[in-house]
């Protein structure tokens, strides 16, 4: 961990960041939003393009306080919240106002008999009630600005406690004050410590336990700021804490640990403010697999969403999903305390040739960068480690160097280069006094350099002084117990710092009024119906995606007239509303070069349709376009994150494959190249075996031209899918050889 015993270890935050050239935050609620006269930005949809910060200082520090249910009696559940909520009170200055109808005083201090009695107005009430909603509904006339509802059995319970949770939410909304759960927890009135200082940790969990180890990093010296445990989320969500806390000076990284998101779109804003601020967002998100899911919906009544559309929508916004909370820990400590990078190469530095080639095996598998250093560096190195050890990348010094004078030597060498941004030390188990010099001479050098080292101590007893006092009591010194747990909080923190340099928010992008493409294209709509490949064809035409010449005709005559025009050899297919795979029906037929094969297609083709009780509109006959690689491009609706585009790998055998890369609206042309990029079978678009590399620029336009059309008909395109898409040779272009569309 990146941290101290004792908090006067750790640098002060302000003179820390501008040490390294870096400007700090101020704590600013809506930096990057409208002001509160300003209407807010919405996009072609109507959706918002900033994320709205709600105000929290109040909750979190609040001038006075009322426990609406206080207790005092022996053996009684509010007894004990009562005492905790005194005890925070008293540490963040607030005055506390118990409330009970039958208690004349709560631990000393006077009680009033409702809510109405209060003395003043509050800031935050506390509602220890089984049904928070009549308490709700007497606070609306009090101006309270926060409450916490702790009461369970709404929405995690089913359909009868979900629409007592809505009926709760409705009545939070029409009161004007903002609600913490139901099904919280008293995890936002913590003790935090208050003698550590640098960048923080903000935690926001959805189950209270589950922020039990980040909340523990503090007896490792890693200071935490906030905790929001958001329980069902009838009103506050995950996305508003985010928001709040990456505008907050003193929050270094934000951990979440979340069963499921209340509003996707509201997740992205947040997520983005983030990224804008180049605060980093470590989450734990579960229901990646269905037991996930369906433990995730009876735990929080929350949606899980598609895991894939939720994955891809977090690495577009930056946000760095983990998998296990001791990664959470670690990642989120590394990111918040580490200063920026200087550049992005990785040395391996041990005393074992075997320990530094096995961590430099997965180190590069999960594909950090390890260069190999110069001949001149190798060189300067071999001074001090002997001339048969490897010092390429991995260094090897053999294990006697570092009981000695040149330990320290290599270490600064090794952080001399210009190339090397992170130096990092596996010590797989304690081996005095070698080891305890060698951490000591690393703590040395991270105090005077402005690279990350880190450092893996293996031993599993962890009692070790080198491990306890030196490393623990580093500031600048990542400590880790695992290799697992290093190489994916490295890889994140040179992700998130490429990521985040340059950083513009796609939303400054998003288009705000309809396209003359939206106003074409809008007539061609049907309303809850399938339109014909002809039909939705029409659509992509509008929106300026090249199709192959093609008529659609309805008698064999027309259909030889039509191949005359179009040009042999043809394509045939059949063309109607309900037609979705027309292949597995046998109605398409390929490489046609004469009228006589023309007209037995039609009669074919319409035979096997009324065979098959399926309505035509009309046979399409379509240039034969070959050459090229099949990709398909689409838009599905998102339950959580409305419409989604998904590109990959195309033709017959695209269910099989399953290569697919998705993003969610908005987003430019960095990312629908990323898309690509992220395909297993993306060397296909590069050529091999001979065929020339594909048109990946028309194939990025085709992508950013769809992204429009489901921004522009938002949810009333239920679905679309091109499929082939033709990618033609460079420069050639790309063709939608098929598409279906389904309006909503």
């Amino acid at each position: 961990m990146l941290g101290s015993t004792h908090g006067t270890l750790t640098t002060d935050f302000r003179a820390r960041v501008e040490a390294c050239g870096e400007t700090p935050r101020t704590a600013v609620h809506s930096s990057a939003a409208p002001s509160a006269d300003d209407a807010i930005p919405v996009d072609v949809s109507g959706r918002p393009l900033h994320a709205d910060v709600p105000d929290l200082d109040r909750f979190f520090r609040p001038e006075s306080v009322a426990v609406i249910g206080a207790s005092d009696a022996d053996g009684r559940p509010n007894t004990g919240i009562t005492r905790q909520l005194i005890a925070w009170a008293e540490r963040v200055g607030a005055r506390i106002h118990p409330v009970h109808p039958t208690r004349a005083t709560v631990f000393g201090l006077a009680c009033h008999a409702s809510v109405a009695d209060l003395p003043e107005q509050v800031d935050l009430a506390v509602l220890l009630v089984s049904d928070p909603l009549p308490v709700i509904e007497e606070l609306a006339d009090t101006k309270v600005k926060f409450a916490v509802a702790f009461a369970s059995g709404f929405a995690e319970t089913g359909d009868a406690g979900a629409a007592a949770q809505e009926r709760l939410a409705a009545a939070v909304e029409r009161s004007g004050l903002r609600l913490l759960g139901p099904n919280t927890n008293l995890n936002a009135f913590e003790e935090f410590r208050d003698d550590l200082d640098g960048p923080a940790i903000a935690l926001i969990t959805q189950s209270g336990h589950q922020g039990r180890p980040v909340y523990t990093l503090q007896e490792l010296g890693i200071r935490l700021s906030h905790w929001a445990p958001t329980g069902n989320e009838a009103d506050l969500e995950t996305s508003d804490f985010i928001s709040y806390f990456a505008e907050q000076p003193e929050v270094g990284a934000i951990a979440c640990y979340v069963e499921g998101l209340k509003d996707g779109r509201s997740f992205l804003l947040a997520a983005d403010r983030a990224a804008r601020n180049g605060v980093p967002v470590v989450a734990v998100k579960v229901g990646r697999t269905e037991t996930g899911a369906r433990m995730a919906a009876s735990h929080t009544g929350k949606l899980t969403g598609a895991d894939t559309v939720v994955d891809a929508a977090m690495r577009q916004f930056g946000v760095i999903r983990v998998d296990g909370l001791d990664e959470l820990q670690d990642t989120a400590a590394l990111l918040a305390r580490a200063r920026r990078p200087r550049a992005d190469g990785v040395v391996v530095y041990s005393i074992s040739g075997g320990t530094g080639a096995h961590f430099s095996d997965l180190a590069t598998e999960a594909g950090l960068t390890l260069p190999t250093l110069s001949q001149a560096k190798q060189d300067e190195l071999h001074q001090w480690i002997p001339p048969y050890l490897n010092v390429a990348n991995p260094v090897d010094n053999g294990g006697h160097p570092v009981g000695d004078w040149r330990g320290r030597k290599i270490i600064d060498a090794i952080l001399a280069d210009p190339e090397v941004g992170v130096l990092i030390c596996p010590i797989t188990g304690p081996f005095p006094p070698m080891s305890d010099r060698l951490a000591q001479d690393l703590a040395d050098a991270a105090e005077r350099t402005d690279k990350l080292i880190c450092v893996i101590w293996g031993s599993p007893v962890g009692t070790e002084d080198a491990y306890r006092t030196t490393l623990l009591g580093s500031s600048r010194v990542a400590t880790f117990r695992t290799f697992g747990n290093c190489i994916t909080a490295v890889r994140a923190y040179l992700g998130h710092h490429r990521f985040t340099t340059g950083y513009r928010s796609p939303f400054d992008d998003a288009p705000r009024t309809p396209s003359p493409s939206y106003r074409k294209a809008q007539a061609l709509m049907r309303p809850g119906q399938q339109l014909s490949e002809h039909a939705a064809k029409q659509l992509l035409r509008a929106y300026g995606i090249r199709v192959p010449r093609e008529q659609l005709v309805t008698s064999a005559a027309a259909a030889v007239r039509a191949a005359g025009l179009v040009g042999y050899p043809v394509v045939m297919k059949a063309s109607g509303p309900q037609l979705g795979h027309k292949t597995e029906l046998g109605l398409v037929k390929i490489g046609l070069t004469s009228a006589s094969q023309i007209r037995d297609a039609y009669r074919e083709l319409t035979d096997i349709a009324r065979y098959e009780n399926v309505p035509l509109d009309g046979i399409l006959v379509c240039q034969m376009v070959e050459r090229g690689v099949e990709m398909v491009v689409g838009v599905t609706q998102d339950d959580l994150f409305g419409p989604t585009v998904t590109v990959g790998l195309g033709g017959v055998l695209v269910e099989v494959l399953h290569d697919a890369a998705v993003r969610v609206p908005p987003f430019g042309e960095d990312q629908a190249r990323a898309m690509l990029r992220e395909l297993r079978g993306h060397a296909l678009l590069e050529g091999v075996r001979g065929a020339p590399p594909a048109d990946v620029d028309a194939l990025v336009e085709v992508i950013l031209r769809i992204q429009r059309m489901a921004l522009e008909f938002g949810g009333q395109l239920s679905e679309l899918d091109i499929n082939p898409l033709m990618v033609l040779p460079r420069g050639q272009g790309a063709v939608a050889l098929d598409a279906l569309a389904i309006c909503r």
